[in-house]
């Protein structure tokens, strides 16, 4: 009997089995039908349209126009990336090494090619550091890189003029073939390559087995003014502009847009050699009475972040913070109590054609009144005005505004030729010498927070953001950066009918 029930058992098991597999191969074979029937997403040779300046130049060490500058992120790679936390990673560049305090070795694979076909070598790296080094757009960054030479045809060391950890940060010049010298088209090892086609000037796909975009053929459509761009992308005329936001970043954008980091701090220049700012009391008073994030919300539209830290805020050696978000005036009024001066009065200086930082100047002289201070607010009606009052020093305070390299240098505000030294002592400025020393491996990075924090020789406020501006036809996830505005453009295609 127990045989028999048993076996019936095992029958059952069978026949439930198989009709199990039956019904999963069903099932299967309906996914797998579904995914086929699935619509593939078509190239598109005729859709994607960007901006460019047909009067400016192509090549990345000559051009002015910013819209041919951001075309260069298609068609020029770079040694490193950087991301939107500001941290460098490998591009070109297969491996890097501080071979010694002053000295970078950048190792390339040995297979790399530009659209042409040509080679890749480490002479045409050195033959772009030399072309990025002199020219306008790419000189200041590079300007503590004091020379380049190919180790081997996969090797290329770059000598630093200081010590510097974070060197390679720097190495995001594009790189660009020594047989495109005086060409009409520079040529690159980018995603896309200019072309001529029809008698109009296009960006083809650097087809391969690693890219292979939807947008076959991107347009380029003649504009030069900033407010023609922005109107273009508005009424869809163009697909994707970027925005530097270095003016008006209040003014109404129509597209999709995101927000991407950019290291451009906006700071309280302070002259600290002369007047009641001279008074360590006073400066430390300023700080504390000014909301950063008041600054940011009303002066800025949203379109910055507070500057807490010394460095950029979402860099990794910003986890310190030093300075508060909102005004503490409390303590501006005690370290004023501190400096024994009664009644302050003092008066800040501003670049009237730039209507942000007019606004942050007049919220800082609220901030400031608010405090006990008595402001005066100085507009000077063009840069050139601004810039030589701030070069001869004829200021209490200034609102200024610096890019700051992907290194996170200080360097401008403590070197004696720095850019944004004036009103710093710099032979006396001990944080500028706690500094110093920590670059030499000679201090922590705690020292330097400690100095400044006691010393404060100029005033972080925020750090501005830039922003994609794109389409809203277009589908796939922007995941663009400053310094790539079309990082994953292989996953973008236009909604179809």
């Amino acid at each position: 009997m127990i045989k028999k029930l048993t076996a019936l058992a095992l029958c059952l098991c069978f026949f439930t089995a198989l009709f199990t597999a039956c019904a999963s191969d069903k099932k299967g074979s309906d996914a797998a039908e579904s995914v086929q029937n699935e619509p593939a997403i078509p190239s598109d040779d005729s859709s994607f349209v960007l901006s460019y300046s047909q009067s400016d130049s192509l090549n990345p060490y000559e051009s002015k126009a910013q819209n041919n500058q951001i075309l260069s992120q298609l068609v020029f790679e770079s040694l490193f990336d950087i991301d939107d936390s500001f941290s460098a990673t490998l591009n070109i560049a297969s491996g890097y090494e501080y071979t010694n305090s002053k000295t970078l070795a950048v190792t390339i694979p040995d297979n790399l090619t530009f659209s042409d076909g040509a080679a890749l070598t480490a002479d045409d790296i050195t033959y772009s550091f030399r072309q990025a080094a002199e020219s306008s757009g790419w000189g200041s960054s590079l300007s503590d890189i004091s020379s380049c030479n190919a180790a081997s045809s996969t090797v290329i060391e770059f000598h630093l003029k200081h010590r510097n950890h974070y060197a390679h940060n720097l190495l995001i010049f594009p790189i660009i073939s020594r047989n495109s010298e005086n060409s009409r088209f520079p040529i690159g090892n980018g995603r896309y390559y200019f072309a001529e086609e029809n008698g109009e000037t296009v960006l083809k796909a650097s087809q391969n087995e690693t890219f292979s975009p939807h947008f076959t053929t991107i347009h380029l459509e003649n504009i030069t003014a900033a407010d023609s761009i922005d109107n273009a992308v508005n009424i869809g005329n163009i697909s994707l502009a970027f925005r530097d936001l270095s003016r008006d970043s209040s003014k109404k954008i129509e597209a999709n847009c995101k927000t991407v980091n950019i290291n451009n701090l906006v700071y309280i220049g302070i002259n600290n050699k002369s007047g009641i700012t001279s008074n360590t009391y006073i400066r430390k008073a300023i700080s504390l009475a000014v909301s950063r994030e008041t600054l940011v919300k009303s002066a800025y539209g949203n379109y910055a972040k507070a500057a807490t830290a010394l460095f950029n805020p979402d860099f990794e050696l910003s986890t310190t913070e030093i300075f508060e978000k909102d005004a503490n005036t409390a303590a501006a009024k005690q370290a004023v109590s501190q400096s024994g001066i009664a009644n302050p009065s003092l008066s800040i200086l501003v670049n009237s054609t730039n209507s942000d930082r007019v606004a942050c100047a007049k919220l800082v002289s609220r901030q400031l009144e608010e405090t006990g201070f008595s402001v005066n607010l100085i507009y000077a009606d063009t840069y050139e005005k601004y810039e030589s009052r701030i070069t001869k020093e004829q200021f209490d305070l200034y609102i200024g505004e610096i890019k700051i390299t992907s290194d996170m240098s200080l360097r401008p505000f403590f070197a004696e030729n720095g850019n944004a030294h004036f009103g710093i002592d710099t032979e006396k400025c001990t944080a500028g010498k706690a500094y110093e020393d920590y670059l030499n491996g000679e201090e922590e990075l705690g020292a330097v927070l400690l100095a400044f924090s006691e010393e404060m020789p100029y005033i972080p406020l925020l750090y501005r953001q830039g922003m994609i501006c794109f389409s809203k036809e277009m589908n796939g996830d922007m995941q663009g950066t400053a310094s790539d505005c079309f990082k994953n453009i292989e996953n973008w295609y236009f909604k179809t009918a």
